[in-house]
């Protein structure tokens, strides 16, 4: 299995920062490695099945999440993934399709996929080069996070949610060494019990459950993204960003960059205290938001 996993790995690798939308024959075809793993597939008993179709799903979300931040995959379009990739699977065990065919049709299906769940990605790759550039989601230094947000460290609540904490959950780590109860969202997978596999707009935030929520250039850049979008899924962003003031304990704050002056000028101010505060060299602003009662 650790053989094949690698190969899923060499596959994904070729294929990085590809066009899937770009009109060229022979692009994204099944390399070398992958063919010669297509009998070590027949091998194996459906469980272990199952978790190489759950491994491929992951590298996958994880290498569309690269090349462009702004995708965004719900519970339904993962499970509509994961059944592309089941049937690739099921169709190499078969053997009775051509490998030329079988990868010309599985492209195909995740290009009509990804047309489907984010329906931009055609308006700003068709037409595109063959290679594409990735649009960039730094991880930045916890030092860098809480000078930008106006942390104090000294008076933070208790416990933190980092929303989008990174590959490596910097700032969770950081504030977890300093012996404050730190937790933190993503898209990735994680080994790390304190740091969660999910998407932000499906995330459980509880009611009165935290002291300090943490969103630096993730959340609300994601929803000024889809705010300024024709398709932009900006309701649900909504309702998410009141679930998350809604989440705050008594006394606890979101802070976030950049600001949402769009939203924030129709908060109730019986309930919540906002503090904006200009971040050197920078043309966007911070937020605080703070749950009064």
């Amino acid at each position: 299995m650790d053989k094949i996993k690698k190969n899923i790995d060499k596959q994904i690798e070729s294929n990085r920062s590809k066009n899937i939308f770009a009109d060229k024959e022979g692009l994204f075809v099944f390399i070398k490695e992958t063919i010669d793993a297509i009998s070590g597939i027949n091998q194996l008993d459906k469980d272990a099945e199952n978790i190489l179709i759950d491994y491929t799903l992951a590298k996958s979300l994880e290498e569309f999440c690269r090349v462009n931040q702004y995708y965004s995959f719900n519970k339904q379009s993962k499970s509509q993934l994961r059944k592309i990739y089941a049937d690739l699977f099921n169709k190499i065990r078969a053997g009775k399709i051509p490998i030329a065919e079988i990868s010309e049709n599985h492209y195909q299906q995740l290009q009509s996929w990804l047309r489907k769940c984010n329906p931009f990605a055609e308006k700003i790759y068709s037409g595109s080069n063959y290679q594409i550039e990735a649009i960039a989601c730094s991880e930045y230094s916890p030092e860098l996070q809480i000078e930008v947000l106006g942390i104090d460290l000294e008076k933070i609540k208790q416990p933190v949610l980092d929303i989008g904490c990174g590959k490596q959950g910097n700032l969770v780590k950081f504030l977890s060494n300093q012996d404050i109860e730190a937790y933190g969202i993503d898209r990735f997978t994680f080994a790390d019990a304190n740091l969660t596999n999910s998407d932000w707009l499906e995330f459980d935030y509880g009611i009165n459950k935290w002291g300090c929520i943490i969103s630096n250039l993730g959340f609300s850049n994601h929803f000024i993204h889809h705010n300024l979008r024709n398709d932009g899924n900006y309701i649900a962003y909504a309702k998410t960003y009141m679930a998350i003031l809604q989440s705050l304990k008594k006394g606890g704050s979101f802070y976030y960059a950049p600001d949402l002056a769009f939203i924030e000028m129709y908060l109730d101010k019986n309930i919540y205290k906002t503090v904006t505060r200009k971040i050197s060299g920078n043309d966007f602003k911070a937020s605080i938001i703070t749950k009064k009662k």
